[in-house]
């Protein structure tokens, strides 16, 4: 099977390529590299990786050929990202992935996978499920439902696209973050001995370790026409945990000390994920623990650095001082 992945630069795309190539997949690769092509240099040389440079807002659509399915993940990835230039956002998450998903349907492409999020349900008391009434708060999580409702009723007896709502994702990658809860919190209890909580550290995440999120988009790609048309939430319930949890897990592997910053969070919500056993079989691997200690270790050695290409908002910033179009199509 030839895989378009876009986006195959990023935190995600980094862990899933090589382990999609260890399956037996052929990859195309799109994307901007906005974070250096030196994070691909652990597959760009695979015989079968074909690499591209583009925008999935102007690519044209030979991009598609030959290609049996897409996971469409290029997007602007995180809240405060998202709040840069919430039109520029809404460009790249909505519109450009909404054409990328109809150039597939037009060229024959037969499967095409949606990267989502779970922060499209916002604040809520209750535990969501797929057919909960979405909340989304920023401008990143409505891109992501938008995105959805413009692409999954594309689904026809020949194109069957899926949207994976991930969890907030965690655990070491090539083209690492440090801006996400679990990955953040365990970079400052090495360098500082301090592990930072938004006040008051009571609103709740879904979690998800990167590497489980390359095997639920496997499992995607190999199952057939009964998750057409389907939103997937992607974890476990025994990973939604209050913030302040993961900073004692945190504590228990690292040392250091909690502290509290700021205002309370306005987003908080856990998540059901029976979707996904019944229609994919997914069941996690890792739990919190291990992420804090693969990073951990991962920085304790030397593998991991921190990095200012890390920090996805600070970096985009720091982009945009230097060339001010330069995350225009």
């Amino acid at each position: 099977m030839k895989v378009l992945v876009t986006g195959c630069g990023g935190y995600i795309g980094t862990t899933l390529v090589p382990f999609l190539l260890r399956n037996g997949y052929n990859i195309r690769c799109l994307d901007m590299f906005f974070f250096g092509d030196d994070v691909i240099s652990h597959f760009s040389s695979n015989e079968n990786v074909e690499i591209i440079k583009g925008d999935i807002r102007t690519v044209d659509k030979s991009i598609m050929n030959g290609v049996d399915a897409v996971v469409d993940m290029a997007s602007l990835s995180n809240d405060p990202s998202g709040e840069l230039n919430p039109e520029l956002t809404l460009s790249i998450n909505y519109k450009g992935r909404a054409r990328i998903a109809k150039m597939a349907k037009e060229s024959g492409v037969n499967k095409y996978i949606l990267m989502s999020s779970c922060s499209v349900y916002g604040f809520r008391d209750d535990i969501a499920d797929e057919e909960s009434e979405p909340n989304p708060l920023t401008t990143y999580a409505k891109a992501n439902l938008l995105a959805e409702r413009e692409i999954l009723p594309l689904s026809s007896k020949n194109f069957h696209p899926t949207a994976l709502r991930l969890s907030t994702v965690f655990g070491p990658s090539k083209r690492m973050r440090f801006d996400i809860l679990v990955n953040g919190m365990t970079l400052n209890a090495y360098l500082e001995g301090k592990i930072t909580v938004m006040r008051d550290g009571t609103q709740k995440r879904p979690l998800v370790h990167v590497f489980d999120v390359a095997r639920a988009i496997h499992k995607a790609l190999q199952t057939n026409d009964k998750i057409s048309g389907e939103i997937i939430n992607i974890g476990h319930e025994n990973l939604n945990y209050r913030v302040i949890d993961v900073a004692k897990i945190v504590k228990k592997v690292t040392g250091g000390e909690i502290t509290m910053y700021g205002d309370p969070d306005t987003r908080s919500y856990a998540v059901k994920f029976n979707k996904a056993r019944e229609l994919l079989g997914f069941e996690p691997l890792f739990n919190v623990e291990d992420g804090v200690k693969q990073i951990y270790h991962e920085l304790l050695i030397g593998n991991l650095r921190q990095d200012p290409r890390w920090i996805t908002v600070k970096w985009y910033k720091y982009l945009i001082e230097n060339n001010p179009k330069v995350l225009e199509p």
